[in-house]
Parts: C-alpha cells; sequence; structure tokens
C-alpha cells in the first residue's frame, strides 16, 4: 500500500523532487501571470534598464507591480539595481537563455504522436 504522502514522487520519466523540475516549475510559474508577461515585454524592448514607473504602463498599484517585479527576479528572469530611491529592471540574459531552453525540453518532452481520438 502507497501512503498518500509518496504519491506522485515516482511517475515514469519524472522526479517531483528534482531540482530540475523544481527549477522547471518556478520558471514556468513566473510566466503564469499576464502582468510577468506584460513586465517581460515591456523589458524585452528597451535596450537599456527600466527605471521608470511600472504603474505609469500597467494599470495596477505600486504594490502589487513589485509582488510580480519580486516573482520574476527571484526566478531569475530579471535583475534590479537600486539607484537611490529608484530601481532599475533589466532582464537577465542568462535566465532568458535557461527559460528558452527549459521551454524546449518541456515541449519535447509531450508527445502527441501516439494520442488517438481521446475526448
Amino acid at each position: 500500500m502507497t501512503s498518500s504522502a509518496n504519491i506522485g514522487y515516482n511517475l515514469p520519466g519524472i522526479d517531483l523532487k528534482d531540482p530540475s523540475t523544481r527549477r522547471t516549475a518556478q520558471l514556468t510559474k513566473a510566466l503564469g501571470h499576464p502582468v510577468r508577461l506584460a513586465i517581460l515585454k515591456l523589458l524585452s524592448e528597451r535596450d537599456t534598464c527600466f527605471c521608470g514607473d511600472f504603474t505609469e504602463v500597467l494599470p495596477l498599484a505600486q504594490s502589487t507591480v513589485s509582488q510580480h517585479l519580486k516573482v520574476l527576479k527571484e526566478s531569475g528572469l530579471i535583475t534590479g539595481t537600486s539607484q537611490g530611491v529608484r530601481t532599475c529592471y533589466c532582464l537577465d540574459s542568462s535566465g532568458i537563455q535557461e527559460l528558452n531552453q527549459t521551454l524546449i525540453g518541456l515541449a519535447g518532452m509531450f508527445d502527441t504522436s501516439n494520442l488517438s481520438d481521446c475526448c
């Protein structure tokens, strides 16, 4: 008999405790909100760091934007450098490269060639 605490940890081809699996989840979670996608898009369109107020571009409170920036920073997709009372943000090139490789690997993991008319 399998305890409920161990269900899912021994799936074929995926180890839920593996650091790589956890990192993939962290990166994809960072993409999981439209505001974070908008922030990444905004930063990708600039050749310098963004030192302005994101609330001028996004219709959100500063506290809400700050929470989204925190998730993106913790995931390693952006960096922030304090300059006095302001923080300048830009994409983290190594984090974006890792994201690219992660998404390519994730897409390759799902083989649909053996699916029938399931639903």
